[in-house]
């Protein structure tokens, strides 16, 4: 118990030391490309989230985590203008036919991601890549527009627009926007009576860029393409998953703080087990067997009778116990100790006449005697010692 409190105490003093460190240490800024719109690190949107009304002035903004399939196939979102705004997206064949049926319809659908997989690289004959730059390095964009290009060009580092369309149908698509080597990172495609626009450069729309005057004015006008509608459907589906995939453990895990909270509490039962494994209990005391003392009894007793020196009292106790042996084991009567009597313990115990003789006298002389020396009483023993020798 000692040792394992001593350890108890060693584990809680470095863990309170850890905990301390960590909770003083200088956050380091996280880059992740989330673009969540629960997200405040640099590459989440929650500044966009907050501010997308802005933009679309009187625009009732609703946010769904629901495959497209699933969003626009319903009546209800008919004439809203669609919000993709994503890490990568990829449409399945079932989604892309609708989300096509939902433009020619008349509605606008704005998609920025980094990557474009299946139907949409398929059918649209897209492909993106990325210039690899370092890290701080500036990329530039622009509007192709007199109206909206800018003398300078956006330039903004951060990997932010970096990216590209290195291959478009020009016969479908119509380029808005490109970079400093004129690659198009922003293009717009017709489908019956409303229009598809997709961009290259998502990060544009996080909260690093919502903080640069440049690039978020540059983010705006491009949202400006869609239509505003009374309702703008923001989609989260592909930054957050489905509604159905909440759980206390997707809290935790997306928490950088819980997250460290349930590993180290995991470690701390891990750690208790390990230390508690062995079984604790009491010692178990020795219990010493139970001695025979029938011997010890007997040596009491005789040093009693032998002390007050009651020989005929011995030697009476000696011939009652040997008629009892008789009576008991070999079935001899003893109430008379005449010749049939010795007849009867010579053929039952298969002593010699006159061992039988001897006894059966001397024990007829004994009992008459009021007192009885020492010599007749080790005779006495003597001679019942040797018929129960023969006897075995």
């Amino acid at each position: 118990m000692k040792s394992l409190r001593i350890y108890l105490i060693a584990g809680a003093v470095i863990l309170a030391i850890y905990l301390t460190a960590q909770f003083n240490r200088p956050k380091a800024v996280d880059w992740t490309e989330t673009l969540s719109s629960k997200s405040k690190i640099p590459f989440g949107t929650y500044i966009l989230s907050k501010q997308l009304t802005d933009v679309f002035p009187g625009a009732k903004v609703t946010t769904y985590r629901q495959p497209v399939y699933n969003v626009i196939a319903e009546d209800s979102i008919a004439n809203t203008s669609y919000i993709i705004i994503c890490p990568g997206v990829q449409l399945s064949k079932t989604d892309y036919n609708q989300l096509k049926k939902y433009v020619e319809k008349g509605n606008d659908v704005f998609i920025a991601a980094d990557y474009f997989g299946g139907p949409l690289t398929k059918n649209l004959n897209i492909e993106t890549k990325q210039i690899f730059k370092s890290f701080d390095s500036f990329a530039e964009v622009n509007f192709l527009s007199p109206h909206l290009k800018t003398r300078k060009g956006v330039r903004i580092a951060k990997d932010i627009a970096t990216t590209f369309f290195s291959q478009i149908d020009t016969a479908q698509a119509t380029v808005i926007s490109q970079n400093s080597d004129g690659k198009a990172n922003f293009v717009k495609y017709t489908f019956g009576k409303g229009n598809l626009y997709l961009c290259s450069t998502p990060k544009f729309f996080g909260n690093y860029s919502m903080l640069n005057k440049d690039a978020s004015e540059y983010a705006a006008k491009m949202l400006s393409f869609v239509k505003n509608t009374k309702n703008i459907a923001l989609d989260e589906y592909y930054t957050q998953g489905d509604l159905g995939d909440e759980s206390p453990m997707r809290l935790f895990l997306g928490n950088p703080s819980l997250q460290w909270a349930y590993y180290i509490a995991l470690f701390s039962l891990l750690l208790f087990v390990l230390y508690d494994i062995k079984r604790r209990q009491r010692i178990i005391p020795v219990i010493e067997p139970l001695k025979n003392s029938s011997l010890e009894f007997v040596n009491v007793v005789g040093r009693v009778y032998y002390e007050k020196r009651n020989n005929a009292n011995i030697a009476q106790k000696k011939v009652l116990y040997f008629l009892t042996w008789l009576r008991d084991e070999h079935q001899v009567k003893t109430n008379k100790l005449d010749e049939e009597f010795t007849e009867k313990i010579i053929g039952k115990l298969g002593i010699s006449r006159n061992a039988a003789n001897d006894l059966v006298n001397y024990i007829s002389y004994i009992s008459v005697q009021e007192q009885v020396t020492d010599t007749e009483l080790i005779e006495l023993n003597k001679l019942i010692e040797q018929i129960y020798n023969q006897a075995r």
